[in-house]
């Protein structure tokens, strides 16, 4: 099963570089249309299951040329994931990793007496696994539909050995999850009841925003998880939760529909909120 996990930020090297190099710029503005012809060129010197796939540039794999990914390919595989299941459990045997696709991951620890604790999330493009390790420590389940590119642990043990610039990639996203961890407990220990809801909508908007809204400060997504997941997370009530994000509604920083669809009409503005 895949096991364990790092919740990481996607870190874009490489290839984020090439494309900004190539662009066309006319009359102090992108020639887009080149720019995807170009990028077309580049995602073709990839294997065909590797160019369309939207984890393949930001994720863990990123780090590959080429050749390296053309023998890595072959090995990986997609999975989807329904909401809901249990991609892995606490104390299962690591026996493979993955990149997810698409869909959102519910992180949590289960006590011997049935208490559980929610321990965060995790967001396309991530690395799924807990890297050279033998048993997972936490349970992984499905907050949302997902789709996963699942690829063997002795096959990308193997890689990380092979491949410097794939190693140390995998090190940057582990960073980046330490890093995470520390934000979260100041969030935790120190942040009152309405700069936590806020730094939680904050997460998500910066992780799940859908694409083509109108605008780049914007942000619009569906909660992966449920209020009282949410409480469990944050260390709140359900009902402060609900307090919290209807003052937000009200003060017009955040739009709600159908209860779990949120509409974030200026990113900068929630972030105020996270810390005043």
């Amino acid at each position: 099963m895949i096991l364990g996990l790092f919740c990481c930020s996607p870190i874009l090297i490489g290839y984020g570089a090439y494309i900004l190099g190539l662009q066309k710029i006319t009359h102090g503005k992108i020639d887009m249309t080149e720019s995807r012809v170009m990028e077309t060129e580049f995602l073709a010197h990839f294997p065909s299951v590797c160019t369309t796939c939207s984890a393949r540039l930001h994720g863990v794999c990123g780090a590959l040329s080429s050749p390296e990914l053309d023998v890595f390919g072959k090995y990986t595989y997609m999975k989807s994931i329904k909401k809901g299941d249990i991609i892995s459990f606490d104390a299962d045997d690591v026996t493979e990793y993955a990149n997810i696709v698409s869909g959102t991951a519910k992180l949590s620890k289960i006590m011997e007496d049935g208490r559980q604790q929610i321990l965060g999330l995790q967001f396309a493009p991530e690395f799924m696994g807990r890297a050279f390790s033998g048993t997972a420590h936490i349970t992984i389940e499905a907050a949302t539909d997902m789709e996963l590119c699942v690829f063997p642990k002795t096959a990308f043990e193997k890689m990380a050995h092979q491949a410097p610039g794939f190693e140390h990639r995998l090190l940057q996203q582990t960073l980046a999850q330490l890093d995470t961890a520390r934000e979260w407990m100041v969030t935790l220990g120190r942040k009152t009841a309405a700069e936590k809801v806020a730094t939680f909508l904050l997460l998500l908007a910066k992780n799940m925003k859908i694409d083509m809204i109108a605008s780049e400060d914007a942000a619009e997504f569906e909660i992966p998880i449920t209020r009282n997941d949410i409480a469990d997370f944050l260390g709140l009530t359900i009902e402060t939760v609900s307090r919290q994000i209807t003052k937000l509604r009200k003060a017009e920083v955040i739009v709600v529909e159908n209860h779990n669809h949120i509409i974030v009409p200026s990113i900068r503005r929630l972030a105020l909120r996270c810390e005043n």
